[in-house]
């Protein structure tokens, strides 16, 4: 974990946004930037709308005025509906939240109007926290990211967030207290998350965790990201860089691999992951 983070409180002048993301009608970022730091995280775009020239995953904007903002938009006469994905483009459980607790007032509200249904997505543990209030809302379910179970490898490309091992701890808590959990397991990285040693230990611990549904997705090739991941690999993964070149290359050959790979090691353990 960083600790030379550049932190600051702002206002917001919304906090219910409209989305284009598919299924969702609304989002819900109660920061601006996520100092989980992930290398292959899209959302490092951001940063040309921030004023920050810190790198990505080194600096927080916490909108401090988001709640009572989200409860006069709640409030309003056009009362919103429909579901509402919560850190679009931030993990709402980073670790700030573990003090600033935005997101936790957030969901207080929302329980309190019953109007969205709620969708949570995220890396960290930390969610587990808030269970008594997501017993109390209209609809919700959490969704995991998890990359890979290799501890050494997560704290390489997702320094920030909270080990896979205490996100499968997370998950059970949640399943136990009622709550609907997915995983997706995004990006498989080339080489380093996608090989079959790697693929069966993952779908084998969700799968025994309780957890059902499954979502899995390719590495989306931004240029940033791939400069990022490219620095990496030289450096923590030498051996996996021609496997990342090769997808770089030929994309749509090396995903049939390992989709392929999937549907065998799904049926050796018992799970259908799925595409998005």
């Amino acid at each position: 974990m960083f600790h030379n983070i550049i932190s600051r409180e702002i206002l917001c002048k919304s906090a219910l946004n409209k989305t284009g993301i598919p299924d969702y009608k609304y989002c819900i970022n109660p920061y601006i930037g996520c100092t989980h730091a992930c290398l292959y995280c899209y959302a490092s775009f951001m940063c040309r709308f921030t004023g920050h020239q810190e790198k990505w995953g080194r600096f927080l904007d916490v909108k401090v005025n988001f709640s009572d903002i989200l409860d006069k938009q709640l409030k309003s006469r056009i009362r919103p509906e429909g579901k509402v994905l919560l850190g679009s483009v931030t993990d709402a459980y980073q670790p700030a939240e573990a003090i600033h607790k935005i997101t936790r007032s957030s969901l207080e509200i929302l329980a309190d109007y019953q109007l969205l249904e709620v969708h949570i997505l995220t890396k960290s543990a930390l969610v587990q926290r808030d269970i008594p209030i997501l017993r109390q809302l209209r609809a919700c379910e959490v969704g995991f990211t998890i990359t890979t179970l290799d501890s050494n490898i997560a704290r390489v490309i997702e320094p920030g967030a909270s080990p896979p091992h205490l996100r499968l701890t997370a998950a059970r808590e949640l399943i136990k207290a009622g709550i609907p959990v997915w995983v997706f397991i995004a990006p498989m990285l080339p080489g380093v998350t996608d090989t079959e040693k790697s693929l069966v230990r993952l779908l084998h611990a969700v799968y025994e965790c309780g957890i059902r549904e499954i979502l899995m997705d390719h590495l989306n090739p931004y240029p940033a990201v791939v400069q990022r991941l490219k620095s990496a690999y030289r450096r923590y993964f030498p051996e996996a860089l021609p496997e990342l070149e090769e997808y770089l290359c030929y994309p749509e050959i090396y995903q049939d691999k390992i989709e392929g790979r999937v549907q065998q090691i799904g049926k050796l353990v018992d799970c259908q992951p799925k595409f998005v």
